[in-house]
């Protein structure tokens, strides 16, 4: 009597759909955060100003980023001066998004093209002949994966100390789409996530996606 394959593979692949399914509910962004900060416990109510870097000045997509940050700068206690000249701290920051190529390693698309399942099925049989059944594994190939590292680095300088660096960090996600406008929310959020955080920390930060 032969071995009825269909509801071995019927079940196989119920359980790879519902893997499926699982994954594409999971609706996160992650943000990897390097930090380095010496930050003075008497800054909380004292005024911060941001000051563009050379060639930012007149660039609306930096002036957008700049209103980012000022919407997230709020945790650390600080207030924005009127009048930059009133400012203690001075807020500077830089982004970037190269892109690169990597490979990664997936399973073969899967094709039928008779009654044994393709190249890659075969047989397995139990002691004695009985309780044998199909297997199936496609091959795994690697397959060029296009990335983009959005990156956000903030500087926050203390006049009272000479202008020396008191807070610097660094917020970093990779992507596989070029839209650095639509990660920058999660980069600046992520930069004062648990500020001021530990000197020298590189901290993994999770958002869900609205």
């Amino acid at each position: 009597m032969g071995v009825n394959r269909w509801p071995m593979l019927g079940r196989f692949f119920a359980g790879l759909l519902a893997l499926l399914m699982l994954a594409g509910c999971a609706s996160s962004i992650s943000a990897r955060v390097t930090t380095y900060e010496k930050w003075p416990g008497d800054a909380p109510g004292q005024k911060y100003t941001v000051v563009p870097m050379a060639g930012q000045d007149s660039n609306l997509e930096y002036q957008s980023f700049a209103d980012m940050i000022r919407a997230s700068i709020g945790r650390t206690g600080l207030v924005e001066a009127g009048n930059p000249s009133e400012a203690r701290f001075v807020v500077s920051f830089s982004y970037d998004n190269p892109m690169s190529q990597s490979w990664v390693q997936q399973f073969a698309e899967p094709y039928f093209p008779g009654p044994f399942f393709g190249p890659w099925a075969g047989y397995y049989g139990g002691p004695y002949g009985f309780g044998g059944g199909m297997f199936y594994s496609p091959p795994v190939i690697n397959t060029p994966v296009t990335t983009f590292k959005n990156s956000l680095t903030v500087i926050i300088k203390d006049n009272e100390l000479d202008g020396a660096e008191v807070y610097r960090s660094t917020a970093v996600v990779i992507t596989e789409s070029d839209n650095l406008p639509a990660v920058m929310p999660y980069l600046t959020n992520a930069i004062f996530d648990g500020f001021p955080a530990n000197n020298g920390s590189v901290r993994d930060i999770s958002y869900t996606i609205d």
